[in-house]
């Protein structure tokens, strides 16, 4: 553990004298909510109501010339104490790569995004209030440490790729042989319509591969986005697990600072890492419907406070009693800088 925050002394440092470097910047946001968790599957969360700080990222990027650069982005979070015992937020390294970029392409080497589920990330907009349906499910990760290849794949961008050689061990330590392979294919027909087909392969210990394959379509504009997605896993092991996803989500911009915004994630199988979901666990016994809607309010350039709900209605378990809906009201947070 000393040896840990020695680590994040030493990279605070050397981000510090960076500072006065040339074409140097400094970024981050931060959100988080304040909850109250109406009903629950899990009796012993009814009731529980509180603050928490879901994620605080402080990012370095520097320019080291027109071909290199760089970024260095720690990431902190309060643990929800659902799950977690109780403890501070511990920050630990988000991002640490360097890119190349040579005409259309870039190369990527260190800890760096994934291609997993970052253009509907981008396209859902709304991460501040909830993880993108791959995301929250645990079907993969956001990082991996590897080599990443990204870019154009003709003159007028309407071709786009990111291939990406992992670890398959997210940003964490490589602790196996194993490799993990992914590639997104992304069409751009128009400024607003996006199409994107993504699959990869997990070469996890003992013959307990994963593998998924998802496909995304997407539209987008100043006053109003929307995306529909699906996915397929499949987890071998000594009995194979295969999950399937579902969703859709819809934003209406109202006026120039308030949105309204829904989606609706369909779990055809239960997840069996359904309980170990932060801030939200959902049951491993059933299927699944989660449905998330609420209304941004943006009163600032950088500042918004986004009232919403989360609901999780349950199928009948193949055995056992029926789980007690999900339903938790919020009040998000979220500033940039």
């Amino acid at each position: 553990m000393k040896k840990f925050f020695l680590m994040v002394i030493v990279i605070l440092f050397l981000i510090i004298l960076l500072v006065k470097a040339e074409n140097g910047k400094f970024s981050g946001y931060m959100f988080g909510d304040y909850f109250y968790i109406l009903s629950n599957h899990n009796e012993g969360f009814e009731k529980n109501n509180g603050f928490w700080l879901r994620r605080l990222y402080f990012t370095y990027d520097q320019k080291l010339s027109d071909a290199f650069s760089f970024r260095l982005r720690l990431e902190m979070a309060t643990p929800d104490g659902l799950i977690k015992d109780a403890d501070k937020a511990t920050p630990f390294l988000k991002d640490a790569y360097l890119k190349w970029k040579t005409g259309r392409q870039q190369v990527l080497i260190g800890i760096s995004s994934t291609p997993t589920w970052g253009v509907i990330e981008k396209t859902w907009g709304y991460r501040s209030v909830e993880k993108t349906p791959l995301d929250l499910q645990k079907f993969g990760s956001s990082r991996d440490f590897g080599l990443a290849l990204k870019g154009k794949l003709d003159k007028s961008g309407k071709l786009k790729y990111h291939l990406m050689l992992g670890n398959g061990n997210s940003n964490k330590t490589e602790n196996d042989m194993g490799k993990k392979v992914m590639l997104a294919l992304g069409f751009y027909p128009t400024k607003s319509l996006i199409f994107e087909i993504y699959g990869d392969w997990n070469d996890k210990p003992a013959s307990t591969d994963w593998t998924t394959l998802q496909a995304f379509a997407g539209y987008k504009t100043e006053n109003i986005r929307f995306g529909l997605q699906y996915a397929h896993q499949t987890r071998k092991g000594e009995t194979d697990i295969k999950l399937r996803l579902a969703s859709f989500f819809g934003v209406l911009k109202l006026t120039k600072k308030v949105s309204f915004f829904g989606r609706i994630d369909r779990m055809f199988d239960p997840n069996p890492g359904g309980e170990g979901i932060s801030y939200i666990p959902f049951s491993a016994d059933a299927k699944s419907t989660f449905i998330v809607s609420g209304v941004d309010f943006k009163v600032h350039e950088k500042i918004n406070f986004i009232p919403n709900v989360e609901l999780v209605f349950y199928d009948d378990p193949v055995e056992g009693d029926k789980p007690a809906t999900d339903v938790i009201f919020r009040i998000t947070f979220w500033w940039r800088f």
